[in-house]
């Protein structure tokens, strides 16, 4: 079976860095297309990155200042996140999916169990 692991999440103060990982297991490393999503409290969700291959989204929020990557030796998913802003905050949840579907914005077939970011003022 499809398995999504998050780890790295923490408190950090505004304006700094933080980097998210994703483990994989299940299934043939880049079978899928991978992203993350956030739900900040009280929010809905929001699709944050995804990537596929050569094919890399970033939200408008986060573009410039979070950096998605892949380690096929490693079957992980990154997710750089610098310049930290309180709005980041939320619980970030790794996903996997075809790479129409993630870009859609419909809810992902595999997701991860999340991992908890906090940005201080």
């Amino acid at each position: 079976e499809v398995q999504l692991v998050e780890s790295g999440g923490g408190l950090v103060q505004a304006g700094g860095s933080l980097n998210l990982s994703c483990a994989t297991s299940g299934f043939e490393f880049g079978y899928y297309a991978m992203g993350w999503i956030r739900q900040a409290p009280g929010k809905g969700r929001e699709g944050v990155s995804c990537i596929s291959d050569d094919n890399i989204y970033y939200a408008d929020s986060v573009k410039g200042r979070f950096t998605i990557s892949t380690d096929s030796d490693k079957n992980t998913v990154y997710l750089q996140m610098k310049n930290l802003k309180p709005e980041d905050t939320g619980d970030y949840y790794c996903v996997a999916d075809v790479w129409a579907h993630l870009l859609m914005g419909g809810q992902p077939d595999h997701w991860g169990q999340g991992t908890r970011v906090t940005v201080s003022s």
